[in-house]
């Protein structure tokens, strides 16, 4: 008997030629669309005037999955997650930024809806396994399933797959995983998908491709305040609020002179400061360990007391080989071989053997010499600025 298998088909091409590959491998293939965010009713159509005077993006996304559902005659679903996105990602997201620190949706996302509410929804309807188009591959073994990097390293989201849980990857499939992006949109060109052109989406999951300041002014109202060189303490510029910044950022600081270039160095959300320093090899730039903290491991190998492996601490940066010491069920100390730059508290570390993911979690703090590099902002900051 065939298994059924509900995919999550969004509109690109990656989850199409998804679907055509499973319905070729002889799955019983439905689709379904997931719908997590309202932007009219969020009231976030402020500078974003394809909502305002045309067709939503969401919705001609709907309509390129209903497109691509009828191409392959499959039937396609509509489920609404909008409350469960913002309870469990958009909220979430909220608060951290309030902190000063720069959290990852995705991850959320992929954690609370895609693999455990749409998981929920195709248990409702008595499908044996769920399917979506990331760029990774998952090795189901008789006792527990593995998640492996993508076969293409540009395109590989094992990254944003990390807090998946080893019951949601059990009933996992990536059809697309061992392919290159390349391939994918030939595989769509043949078939004569609808999408096959389609651009790739390159916004956060709910924003798309709207200015990710605007959109976050609806919801965290700026606040102008001092930018400070971290080196010499003089105000070299003003900013509109420390929590739009992150760590590391060159972009958008506005600062004049040719001193540049200049990085955002740290962030004191209650005196409303942007600290910057000048170069990329600048110290203040740099740590050599960081605290990690909410950790999804996804097999059962792990974890070990302590362990040697290699880390993203960004999407698409490049591994580091560090060293694992757990404190706890879910918190680490993680230390690096090599001294790094720009670690940002709220984003995920998130561990490798290998072309295994092994998992991750929240960067909760970050050190140099055993020192919080917050806490080295804050001393440093304490003298009298000119």
């Amino acid at each position: 008997m065939k298994e059924r298998v509900l995919l999550g088909l969004s509109g690109g091409v990656d989850s199409a030629v998804a679907a055509y590959i499973l319905k070729e491998q002889g799955y019983h293939v439905t689709c379904a669309f997931m719908r997590n965010w309202d932007a009219l009713a969020n009231n976030d159509i402020k500078g974003n005037p394809t909502i305002q005077n045309d067709v939503c993006p969401q919705e001609k996304d709907y309509q390129d999955a209903k497109a691509v559902a009828d191409a392959l005659g499959l039937k396609l679903l509509r489920i609404d997650f909008i409350k469960e996105y913002w309870d469990y990602v958009f909220s979430e997201f909220l608060e951290e930024y309030k902190k000063g620190r720069t959290p990852n949706p995705d991850i959320l996302c992929n954690k609370y809806i895609k693999f455990d509410a749409f998981l929920k929804f195709a248990d409702e309807l008595g499908f044996d396994r769920i399917a979506t188009g990331h760029y990774a591959q998952v090795q189901h073994n008789e006792t527990e399933s593995i998640m492996l990097r993508g076969a293409d390293d540009n395109k590989d989201q094992t990254y944003f797959l990390c807090q998946l849980s080893q019951t949601a990857l059990r009933r996992t499939l990536f059809p697309i995983g061992n392919l290159e992006k390349q391939a994918v949109r030939s595989i769509a060109k043949e078939q004569k998908l609808p999408v096959a052109e389609k651009k790739d989406s390159t916004g956060i999951c709910f924003i798309g491709e709207r200015n990710f300041r605007e959109f976050l002014q609806n919801y965290l109202p700026s606040k102008n305040g001092p930018i400070v060189d971290i080196c010499t303490l003089k105000t070299v510029g003003e900013h509109i609020g420390v929590m739009y910044y992150t760590i590391g950022q060159r972009k958008g600081l506005g600062i004049g002179g040719n001193l540049g270039p200049w990085f955002v160095a740290g962030k004191d959300v209650e005196k409303n400061i942007l600290y910057v320093c000048n170069g990329d090899e600048n110290d203040w730039l740099y740590s050599d360990s960081c605290l990690v903290s909410h950790i999804n491991w996804i097999g059962s190998l792990y974890p070990n007391p302590t362990m040697h492996c290699s880390a993203k601490f960004r999407y698409r940066q490049k591994d580091h080989f560090v060293t694992v010491t757990m404190m706890s069920d879910d918190t680490a100390m993680v230390v690096f071989d090599d001294p790094i730059s720009s670690i940002t508290c709220g984003q995920e570390a998130v561990f490798y053997e290998n072309e295994i993911c092994m998992g991750g979690g929240v960067i909760d703090d970050v050190f140099i010499h055993e020192v919080s590099l917050s806490k080295r902002i804050s001393e440093r900051a304490d003298n009298k600025m000119e």
